[in-house]
């Protein structure tokens, strides 16, 4: 097992093709996305030509699904970020059980963060092809609500997998107090799994913020994944334990959302929980 300073060197990027032609039933496959609401943006002007679409429902926006759904069905746990649980500007759609219903995901789990009634229902989401033991919801801390995590447990004792999925607020200062709120939850945890937006890269996180504490490994190269159409910042993550060992780290090179996504293929725990 690497010592407390090795970092991984993996292939930053890979086409979805790529990364999902290889595994076996002794692995796992995870995804964590940032889906923008089902807006495809790709470019700084679409920001403000397609702005309208964060408050009015569009035709495009379930195609953009579809795509996602596409590209997240080979995967075995995901992370949704920016998803709508239902409001008028998504058709009142469901993003999170939408997509897992395109997906064939058996288990799914949407958290309501930020709650604007008929106009919109910020939301992260679990999807996942095995059953957890255990789901929890976290409201995290912040001057301003709307940032929340999902705690999924598989399987039980030691060798249980956590994973928690979580979008970070942009604040240095509050995402120390979000990660530190994490870190607590994790206290008795071995095996760990940290997935989403973070807001910030994996240096800013491993050299200032309370993951400098946990026992996660560290990846050498930053895997640019904003924006989309010209990455330059490693905004999504997914951290493990030194427990965990990774098979392939890649970003995908599928650009649907204004944020690429990031996939990574670990092997089981012994004792985990099968599909």
């Amino acid at each position: 097992m690497p010592s407390s300073r090795s970092r991984i060197v993996l292939q930053p990027v890979k086409s979805l093709h790529e990364f999902t032609q290889s595994g076996s039933a002794h692995t796992l496959k995870l995804l964590s996305f940032n889906i923008q609401v089902g807006i495809e943006t790709g470019a700084y002007h679409h920001y403000l030509t397609k702005s309208w679409q964060h408050l009015w429902p569009s035709g495009h926006r379930n195609l953009a699904l579809k795509r996602i759904a596409q590209i997240i069905e080979p995967f075995d746990v995901v992370a949704i970020q920016e998803a709508d649980g239902g409001s008028f500007r998504s058709g009142q759609v469901n993003q999170v059980e939408y997509l897992a219903k395109l997906a064939h995901f058996p288990h799914w789990y949407q958290q309501l963060n930020r709650n604007l009634g008929p106009l919109a229902q910020h939301s992260n989401g679990a999807l996942s092809r095995i059953c957890p033991t255990v789901i929890t919801h976290h409201k995290l801390p912040g001057l301003l609500p709307g940032r929340g995590a999902i705690h999924l447990v598989f399987g039980a004792g030691e060798s249980a997998l956590h994973v928690v999925i979580m979008h970070l607020a942009l604040g240095k200062n509050t995402q120390n107090r979000q990660l530190n709120y994490v870190c607590e939850l994790l206290t008795d945890a071995k095996n760990v799994i940290l997935m989403g937006d973070l807001n910030a890269s994996a240096e800013r996180l491993f050299q200032s913020s309370p993951l400098q504490n946990m026992k996660l490994q560290r990846i050498s190269t930053e895997l640019a994944t904003f924006p989309s159409w010209k990455p330059k910042r490693g905004l999504d993550h997914i951290f493990v334990s030194k427990s965990v060992k990774i098979k392939q780290l890649a970003v995908l090179d599928v650009s649907v959302s204004d944020h690429l996504p990031i996939a990574m293929e670990i092997e089981l725990p012994e004792g985990f929980p099968q599909a």
